[in-house]
C-alpha cells in the first residue's frame, strides 16, 4: 500500500482521534442546568438528577434528618445576580450549594458557600449563609429529581425540589426596584433608552408612579426624540389631559417625520384624532 493510499486513512485516524479523546460516558444520574428570570434577577441551577429505579428514596437512600446535597454527583448549585429573599429572608448576591435535610413534616433548605460539596460528610455547617424551614408536599410518582421553577411571577416564584412523591417548595423574592435604580443610574450620560425604558415598565405596571415621571423626563432631557415625546403624551392622555397629549403628540409626530429611519407613527396619528375629539 502506498504512501497515497495510506493518507486517507491516516487523516480520518486523526480527525477521530479527538472525539474517542472527550468521550464521557453517560451517567446514570444526568447532569441539568437551568436559567430562570424573575423581576430583573437571574437565577441560575446546576445539579445532577437520580432516579427511583424501584427504591425507597426518603428514609432509605435518603436518610432522614440528615444532610443531603440535593441530588447525585457535585454540589447543586444555584447561582443568584441579586440579593432575593428566601422564604422572606435575604439571601446575597453569590453562589450557593444547596443543601437540605430532608424531615418527615419539615424540610431544612440550607445554601451554603461550599459548591464543592460531594458527599455528605463533607458538608460544614460553618459555611451555611441561610437555613429556612419548608413544609413537603405530596405529588404524583416523579420518577427522576426535578429542582425548577414552576411558579413566576412579576417578583416573585417558587423554587421547587420535587423527586418520587414529594415536592419542597421554596418562595423566592425579588426587589425590582433596587435593581431598576441601580440600573438606570449606571446608565451613560447619552443614554435615552434606558431610563425611557425603566419609565415605561412603571407606567404599565402601576408601580411607583413619581419615579416613573422622574425616569421619563430624565430620557427626554438627554435626547427629545419621537419615542419618549410619544410616551409622555400617552400618559398626560391616560391623566385627562388632552391639550397637553395632543401638543407633545403633534411635536413627537413632526420628529418621526423628520427622522431619516421614518417609524410608523400611524398608531399616534391614530391617537392624536382621538385626543383632539375630546378637546372638542
Amino acid at each position: 500500500m502506498t504512501f497515497r493510499s495510506l493518507l486517507p486513512f491516516s487523516l480520518a485516524a486523526l480527525i477521530a482521534a479527538p472525539a474517542f479523546a472527550q468521550f464521557q460516558a453517560p451517567q446514570p444520574s444526568p447532569g441539568s442546568t437551568l436559567t430562570q428570570r424573575i423581576g430583573l434577577t437571574e437565577l441560575a441551577l446546576s445539579y445532577s438528577r437520580p432516579s427511583v429505579k424501584g427504591r425507597a428514596i426518603w428514609g432509605e437512600v435518603v436518610p432522614w434528618d440528615k444532610p443531603w446535597r440535593t441530588g447525585a454527583n457535585q454540589a447543586t448549585t444555584l447561582i443568584v445576580s441579586d440579593d432575593i429573599t428566601v422564604e422572606g429572608q435575604k439571601l446575597p448576591a453569590g453562589t450557593y450549594a444547596i443543601v437540605t435535610i430532608p424531615g418527615k413534616t419539615e424540610w431544612t433548605v440550607i445554601f451554603n458557600r461550599d459548591t464543592k460539596l460531594w458527599t455528605g460528610p463533607e458538608y460544614d455547617p460553618a459555611k451555611d449563609v441561610l437555613r429556612v424551614k419548608v413544609k413537603p408536599v405530596a405529588i404524583p410518582l416523579l420518577e427522576t429529581l426535578r429542582i425548577g421553577f414552576p411558579k413566576v411571577e412579576a417578583a416573585k416564584g417558587v423554587l421547587a425540589i420535587e423527586w418520587e412523591k414529594v415536592q419542597v417548595p421554596v418562595s423566592i423574592g425579588v426587589d425590582i426596584d433596587a435593581k431598576a435604580h441601580r440600573i438606570v443610574a449606571a446608565a451613560g450620560p447619552a443614554d435615552w433608552q434606558t431610563p425611557m425604558n425603566a419609565a415605561r415598565y412603571y407606567f404599565d405596571q402601576k408601580r411607583n408612579q413619581a419615579e416613573a415621571w422622574t425616569w421619563l423626563e430624565k430620557s427626554i432631557a438627554i435626547q427629545r426624540n419621537y419615542v419618549n415625546l410619544t410616551r409622555k403624551a400617552r400618559v398626560l392622555a391616560d391623566e385627562g389631559k388632552f391639550a397637553e397629549a395632543v401638543k407633545l403628540g403633534e411635536e413627537a409626530l413632526a420628529l418621526a417625520k423628520a427622522a431619516p429611519e421614518k417609524p410608523n407613527a400611524s398608531t399616534l396619528e391614530k391617537s392624536l384624532a382621538e385626543w383632539k375629539a375630546k378637546l372638542k
